[in-house]
């Protein structure tokens, strides 16, 4: 049940104020007027913005940090456990408590939303739709799962009736929200540690739809096509799809391609993604954008310009002719994705993978599929488990990835298959052993990417490696 949400000038309080879902809505808050406070454990740049704005910060969860004078409501998101002080105070205090999802789904009633979901490409679908709404002029208000350079930042407050907001659902909080276009990229089983089976996550993704006025569904996902019906498709390979593409070209620096609605050729396009997962998730935000009146030729105009989010293949930099990639990528399926994308890029020289398995549930329950994900790669390296809170239940290590995927790509030589428990040792490995031309690709939604800096730091110093 959704719980009710005091906009009429109540303060917020954040318990976990510095992650990416919740840093978004407490922009958003603090942007429409709103009092807004909240703590993390540590500082980053996100809660400095968010200082910035005018936002009081708190370093550490500590129950004096909510001013009881003001009785805020309590904000917080999954990983907040509830012997957390802050929550406990909230508790005892009878203020009220609300899930990240409960004010995210109040907020999107405030609009004509775009709530992007599925289990793969939300971030991208969003940053591209907020893109091309806002390159048309319709100035939509964004919440999103990514830093985008376009609004300098995961948010953005626009004077239009138009929200973009990522749903996500990993914790079945989907089910919340209803939204005037729902968009659907694809539908897999990823969070063990909540469904048990592939039809949870179907009947989460269905009490969506329905709940949507339009839904846009990929049907390229056959989970999306057999359950999911949508008023709007769109498929890379199918031709009856509403929105489809032809004469494809996969190049090195863009792809390009025809795009074609509802059997009528709209025009070419050449966007800087790379990869069939990308172009497939601008093919959902041009549906979007074409549904909401935009024309074609500011749709074409703009797609050149998209950089993507942060953490999508961005690339960090280039030292000693070393590309350094940092990507999400922690699924089987988008690491397959993810590699494909540098293969492409990277067609004479090395694809270096280095792998952070990303929560115990998770990599136990598809130990299997990971094994089979790094065909592309010619070097791979796998961390110890990242565990996201969870606790170590012994059933599976970050040493039994890398000897499954050793087992798995047996063409590829023992030596190019390694496992460096800590990031230390993976940046005095990589300092060692990366090659000029080398196209370095961090996967993981853990904490992987903080080795990138050092590393190349270091490689500076050795311009001879």
């Amino acid at each position: 049940m959704l719980n009710p949400v005091d906009f009429s000038g109540r303060p917020f309080h954040f318990v976990g104020i510095g992650g990416i879902g919740m840093s978004a809505i407490a922009y958003i808050l603090a942007k429409q007027g709103f009092t807004v406070s909240g703590s993390d454990l540590s500082s980053n740049r996100i809660t400095q913005k968010l200082q910035d704005l005018g936002i009081k910060i708190f370093q550490g969860h500590h129950a004096d940090n909510l001013d009881l004078s003001n009785a805020p409501q309590v904000v917080c998101s999954t990983a907040i456990n509830q012997q957390n002080p802050e929550f406990q105070v909230a508790l005892a205090n009878n203020l009220p408590i609300l899930h990240r999802s409960d004010l995210l789904a109040a907020l999107i009633e405030q609009f004509q939303a775009i709530s992007v979901a599925g289990t793969h490409g939300k971030t991208t679908t969003s940053s591209l739709v907020g893109f091309l709404l806002l390159k048309a002029g319709l100035d939509p208000s964004i919440i999103i799962g990514g830093e985008v350079s376009a609004w300098q930042g995961n948010a953005r407050l626009g004077n239009s009736k138009y929200l973009v907001a990522e749903a996500d659902e990993s914790d079945g909080t989907l089910v919340k929200f209803r939204s005037h276009i729902g968009i659907i990229t694809n539908i897999e089983l990823d969070h063990p540690d909540h469904y048990q089976n592939l039809d949870q996550v179907v009947e989460i993704f269905q009490t969506f739809a329905k709940r949507c006025d339009v839904v846009v569904g990929c049907i390229d996902c056959p989970t999306v096509t057999a359950n999911i019906r949508s008023d709007i498709t769109y498929s890379l390979s199918e031709p009856t799809a509403d929105y489809t593409v032809a004469e494809v070209q996969y190049n090195s620096a863009d792809t390009q391609a025809l795009v074609i609605e509802r059997g009528k050729t709209l025009g070419r396009i050449s966007i800087g993604l790379l990869g069939k997962h990308n172009l497939s998730n601008t093919l959902a935000a041009i549906a979007v954008a074409r549904y909401l009146g935009v024309e074609w030729p500011a749709i074409a105009e703009a797609l050149p310009d998209f950089v993507g989010a942060s953490r999508r293949f961005e690339v960090k930099g280039i030292q000693n002719g070393i590309t350094f990639v940092d990507d999400y990528a922690h699924h089987p399926s988008e690491i397959m994705a993810t590699l494909a994308s540098a293969r492409q890029q990277n067609t004479s020289s090395r694809v270096v993978a280095i792998f952070q398995p990303h929560r115990y549930s998770r990599t136990y329950r598809f130990l299997e599929e990971f094994s089979h994900s790094f065909t592309e790669a010619d070097m791979v390296i796998v961390t110890d488990i990242y565990a996201a809170s969870e606790p170590n239940d012994g059933k599976i290590t970050g040493s039994q990835v890398a000897e499954a995927i050793a087992a798995a790509h047996a063409e590829k030589a023992r030596d190019q298959i390694h496992y460096l428990p800590t990031l230390q040792d993976v940046q005095s490995f990589l300092v060692n052993h990366l090659e000029f031309g080398d196209l370095a690709v961090f996967l993981g939604a853990g904490n992987l990417n903080q080795a990138i800096a050092p590393t190349m730091q270091e490689l500076s110093q050795n311009p001879k490696k």
